[in-house]
């Protein structure tokens, strides 16, 4: 039995300062063309490309499988009546600044990265597993740690510690935060709804915090999506796809469809 996360807001108090603790929201969002989506605008980031290759396992490339399932999150958005944006529609490189001033220019009410896992042990290989929804935070987590490093890696070549950690502060606080946490458990949970439906024992890995830092520049909630691991064998093949990358998308847009609907009942944009 999956146990569906609940929106909810609460407070705790850490060293006298109170903090916000969110916990998720769960159920398919209700998808209908009823619902007019033309003033919601979305931007779709698909990680790596040109020489940047990302994962890769099997002669499969991390850049083209997230394109394709970008391209798919595109598609959907647009036949749901969002304006929509893509970072990147062919195989090139995009820099850190880049990325995330597209959904700043476009005022995008979410931006979306994508993103696939891998594991350097081979042994594992079979064994770890997984569709994960990240959102820009700290965490002691040693794992979230090492998946943000190594998405890291290519947007911050050159960049000294100093300048890494002054980045990742300035936005560690605020409103961006919460936010994204509500649209990273909303995203999750659609997208998981779907896959449940047609694909057996697709292993939910949660929403998780993680130092990511192509969600640090853009100014509005931001969430990172590992859609699964292509250093297994049975999650690969399932994710190079069309009927599966489709479900993700659809799953995806319910999502953001959910996030997007309860933010309006909140404050209204």
């Amino acid at each position: 039995m999956r146990v569906i996360m609940q929106r909810s807001v609460s407070m705790m108090c850490v060293g006298g300062t109170a903090l916000l603790l969110l916990s998720g929201c769960g159920g398919a969002s209700k998808s209908s063309l009823s619902v007019d989506r033309s003033s919601s605008v979305v931007v779709i980031d698909a990680g790596h490309g040109g020489h940047d290759s990302g994962a890769v396992n099997s002669g499969k490339k991390e850049k083209d499988l997230v394109l394709q399932i970008s391209q798919k999150i595109y598609k959907e958005c647009k036949n749901q009546g969002y304006k929509v944006y893509l970072t990147r529609a062919t195989d090139r490189f995009l820099t850190l600044p880049q990325r995330t001033q597209i959904a700043d220019h476009k005022k995008a009410d979410v931006f979306i990265s994508v993103h696939a896992n891998a594991i350097a042990n081979a042994s594992k290989f079979s064994t770890v597993e997984g569709l994960e929804t990240y959102y820009l935070q700290q965490t002691r987590d040693a794992r979230s740690q090492n998946i943000a490093a190594r998405e890291n890696a290519s947007v911050l070549m050159g960049a000294d510690e100093l300048s890494k950690n002054v980045i990742l502060d300035s936005v560690l606080s605020g409103p961006k935060i919460i936010e994204s946490h509500k649209l990273a458990i909303d995203v999750q949970n659609n997208i998981m709804g779907h896959l449940d439906r047609k694909y057996k024992q697709v292993k939910n890995g949660s929403v998780r915090p993680a130092p990511f830092y192509v969600l640090v520049g853009a100014s509005r909630p931001s969430v990172l999506i590992e859609v699964g691991y292509i250093t297994n064998p049975k999650e690969r093949e399932r994710l190079h796809t069309s009927a599966y990358q489709k479900e993700i998308a659809k799953g995806v847009v319910a999502g953001v469809g959910r996030y997007i609907d309860n933010r309006k009942k909140e404050v209204g944009f």
